[in-house]
């Protein structure tokens, strides 16, 4: 069990950043250097951090515009060296570090409807500047499961092989990002995987995070997205970094997330008796669900080190605490796809 007595942030993003001695394994198999590109994210900083811990004299770059500097301060501390760069401005790609391996990051979520060219131009336009940018190296994309169609939720979620079918605009350009980087891999032979997750979670943030907040302010929870997939933060950037190991041409695909089906009802009902307090919950569960199957991550890389009992224990000792949480809520119960 992890224990967070007296852990402020850095101290979370240091056991966030924890990696296994199979990801010091595959970090030592990389000829050449790392760059994280939009590191500056919700997984950007612990991802950079667990590269760094496992990259022995290999250098780590992170490229960000980072907006928040106590992130850029907190990775450099670590001897992770930043560059802050606007990823859309091909002018400054010229003082990107010349690497022989890319974790590519970037990408815009919350906001989408409303802001859908600046949703279109990050998730779709900057990947071709990138793919393209970096056409020699090899590359891991950070995706998501929303590309996946809502499916049956007996069925263990959307496979590698399920054909796409994104709903609403942040997920269409998602797939978009997918296809840039699909195309350019085939036009140069360069070695990608594509990782699609759902959902990760820390302390800070995901789907128990938002469940406890509502549980805490007696917000009532909608059942009709009835099921999701949870993943604790480490455990998946542990995945995401072995999955380089994957990379190929065209991409190889690779789903991320936790081996489980959790129901809403069942999982919200787990924090409240950690918080001694009823959930109120509104509507019935849909037949369908957001849900992806990561039974082919499992058998290339073993299973998640880290319990559902133990995220949600942890999560409810951090929010009811007074710790920082990002304030960014998932949205996983939104079925339309307007984020």
């Amino acid at each position: 069990m992890i224990d967070i007595s007296g852990i402020i942030e850095s101290g979370m993003e240091d056991i966030l950043s924890e990696p296994t001695e199979a990801t010091r394994k595959a970090v030592a198999t990389l000829n050449g250097d790392i760059v994280v590109l939009g590191a500056g994210g919700k997984m950007g900083p612990t991802l950079a951090l667990m590269l760094k811990k496992a990259s022995g004299n290999k250098n780590i770059y992170a490229v960000s515009r980072f907006g928040d500097k106590a992130v850029k301060a907190r990775i450099e501390e670590a001897g992770v060296e930043t560059i802050e760069a606007d990823l859309l401005d091909e002018s400054q790609y010229c003082e990107l570090p010349e690497v022989e391996n890319v974790f590519y990051l970037a990408g815009m979520k919350f906001g989408t409807t409303g802001n859908q060219p600046l949703t279109w131009a990050l998730n779709s336009f900057l990947p071709g500047l990138v793919a393209r940018h970096y056409k020699d190296a090899r590359i891991v994309v950070f995706s998501t499961g929303n590309v996946y169609p809502l499916v049956d939720i007996n069925s263990g979620g959307a496979g590698e092989e399920t054909f796409p079918e994104p709903i609403g605009e942040y997920a269409q350009s998602c797939l978009g990002r997918e296809r840039m980087f699909e195309y350019f891999s085939q036009l140069h032979n360069t070695p990608v995987t594509l990782v699609r997750l759902n959902y990760s979670n820390e302390p800070r943030y995901g789907i128990i995070v938002d469940l406890t907040l509502k549980i805490l302010n007696d917000k009532p929870i909608d059942l009709t997205m009835g099921a999701v997939n949870l993943i604790w933060q480490r455990d998946a950037n542990d995945y995401i970094i072995q999955a380089m190991s994957l990379a190929k041409s065209p991409p190889a695909i690779l789903n991320v997330t936790g081996p489980d089906t959790i129901p809403i009802r069942q999982l919200a009902e787990l924090i409240g008796k950690k918080l001694n307090k009823e959930p109120r919950f509104i509507s019935q569960e849909a037949q369908t669900a957001l849900l992806s199957n990561a039974s082919y991550c499992f058998s290339k890389f073993g299973y998640p080190k880290t319990t559902l009992e133990e995220m949600v224990s942890v999560i409810v000792k951090w929010v009811t605490s007074g710790k920082k949480i990002l304030n960014k809520p998932t949205k996983y119960d939104i079925r339309d796809g307007k984020f």
